[in-house]
Formats: structure tokens, sequence, C-alpha cells
């Protein structure tokens, strides 16, 4: 996402460079959607694509659109005929005949899951999609999603500050063999320190700027809470980042299901970073550090939680 949106300008030669020196370290899902960069991010995936398409998993999704205009502006469609025009503009923008992972990137209530999941359905049947995804849904959506078409990932935000989802979704997916996916599993770089105000330190552009954890009294608060993070990525010879995305990792043993966290990036060095911390193991007692982070976390993830899981549970 980063690459395209969101994050203020992007230095394209590195980033190319960070695809390659990804796949050169092992690295084989590649997360992307329509929205970010209005099919931008796509059509710059694409010649990565073509050069490596049996080597990685590419995953995109449809449904959520932003104002070009007014980017704090979000529209949801989960419409069937608009799911299949999105999957064919998605396809042809990658340069590709079909799409590894096809997400439905929000949940829109006023259009019956059932039906927005039997069209993706249709695209498998049709060959133009691998596997279905999902993002944002509850625990009871993913299971009637489910009793559809199998859902082989549910994406959802998950972090050492982000755990909401552990209520009631893992609870679900766990259940029914569901891989998670867990995006900002970095907190948007918040957790790496990278930044302590959005509106002190990020760009005017920076979409992070209308989150509320990440601005005002929140922000000071929740960077005072990074001390245990720091502290143990002292103790480990590591970076706060690893510690935050080793957590993620364990999550898989803690809840008995796949989880496979998109850390999103720019830079090859931070992609270094990043694949080591697959490495890394968090003691007891390090988690019992960091576990109680969330719960003291202030401001919510979005200004608008009513198209995130939490906002309709």
């Amino acid at each position: 996402m980063g690459m395209s949106f969101a994050y203020g300008p992007t230095d394209e030669a590195e980033a190319r460079a960070t695809l390659e020196r990804a796949r050169e370290l092992g690295v084989t899902l590649y997360d992307t959607a329509d929205l970010y960069g209005a099919g931008a991010n796509e059509r710059f995936l694409a010649p990565f694509l073509k050069a490596h398409r049996d080597e990685v998993t590419i995953a995109t999704k449809c449904a959520l659109s932003v104002d070009p205009v007014d980017p704090t502006r979000r529209s949801i469609s989960n419409d069937p005929a608009y799911i299949r025009a999105c999957a064919d503009a998605s396809l042809r923008r990658l340069g590709t005949d079909r799409i590894d992972l096809y997400y439905l990137h929000r949940r829109d209530p006023a259009v019956p899951i059932e039906e927005s999941v039997g069209a993706m359905a249709d695209l498998v049947r049709a060959g133009k999609v691998g596997h279905l995804g999902l993002s944002e849904v509850t625990g009871p959506e993913l299971r009637a999603a489910h009793a559809v078409h199998p859902i082989a990932a549910l994406q959802s935000e998950w972090s050492l500050f982000s755990r909401d989802i552990e209520r009631g979704v893992v609870p679900a997916a766990a259940d029914l063999g569901i891989a998670v996916v867990p995006y900002s599993p970095l907190g948007r770089g918040f957790l790496t320190g990278a930044f302590t105000s959005a509106e002190k330190d990020l760009g005017p552009q920076d979409f992070r700027r209308e989150q509320p954890r990440f601005t005002g009294t929140n922000a000071t608060a929740n960077a005072a809470l990074l001390e245990p993070v720091r502290a143990v990525a002292e103790a480990r010879g590591a970076t706060p980042g690893q510690v935050a995305l080793a957590w993620v990792h364990q999550r898989a043993e803690v809840h008995g299901l796949p989880v496979v966290p998109l850390p999103g990036t720019r830079a090859r060095h931070r992609v270094e970073e990043n694949v080591a911390a697959a490495g890394l193991t968090l003691t007891a007692e390090e988690l019992s550090l960091l576990d109680p982070l969330a719960a003291r976390v202030s401001g919510d993830r979005y200004a608008d939680m009513s198209f995130t899981s939490a906002g309709r549970e």
C-alpha cells in the first residue's frame, strides 16, 4: 500500500528494489488492492509479477474506494456485479490471468454476505481467482461466508496495540481452519518508534494524521506505552519493530491457527529487518510485559470504526 498510497511520496526505484529484495529473502506473498492509488499499486506490481509469476502469490481486494478529492471519504460496495467488474479490472492492471487470493476489502451490511461471496465464488469457478479472503468481518459474518464457499484468509488489523479481533473473529477463524493475515502489525510504524505524533512528525498527505491514536494527547499517551517494547528489544539485541512482529507471529501458537502478518515497507533494509523477526521467539516473561499494552491504548484505530469488525460486534 505504502508504495502507492497513504504515506506520502515514494522513491519508485527503491520500492522496486524492495520488492526484489523481499523475493530474494523468501517472501512469497505480495498484498495489494484496487484502492491503493486507485489502481496505481496494481499497475506498479505488474512488471514484478510478470517476471516472477510462478514464484509469488498475489493478493488483491475489492469493494472499498476513496474520494480522490477528499481521501477521508470512503465508500463501500459489495454488489455482485461490482465485484465481478472489479476483479476483471484488477486482472488487467496486474497483467495476469489469475488472482491467487481475492479479498472483499470491507463489508457492506446492506448486502447479504452470502450474495457477495457467491459472486466471488463464481470468479473461482471461472478460473480468475484461486482462493477467497475477507477483511474486517465479524465472527458470525465469517461463518456465514464460509458456508457459501471456503474462505482461505481473514485479513484484519492485529498488533500489540490492536487486539479487538481476538474477542470473536480469531476464535471463529481458528474453528474454521482459516488463516489470519494481520495488517498493520507494526501499528503503521508507531510500534517501531518511527514517529511519536502524526501531527508533528508526518507530512500533510499522510493519512495517519486522521487516525485518533496517533494525534494529540492520544499520541503522547501511546508513545509512553512503548517503553516495554524498547526494553525487550534492547535486551534481545533486536529492534522494537522486530519485537512487535515476533509478538504477532506467536499469536499462531497462542490461538492455534496460521498467522501471516503483512509488515508493509518501502525500503530494503526494513524488509531485511522484518524477515529476521520471524526467527525471534519471545519468552513468557517478555510476553507478560507486552500483552497488557493493548488494553491501555488511547484512541480508536480509525475515526470511523463502522467499517471495521469491531464497529459491528
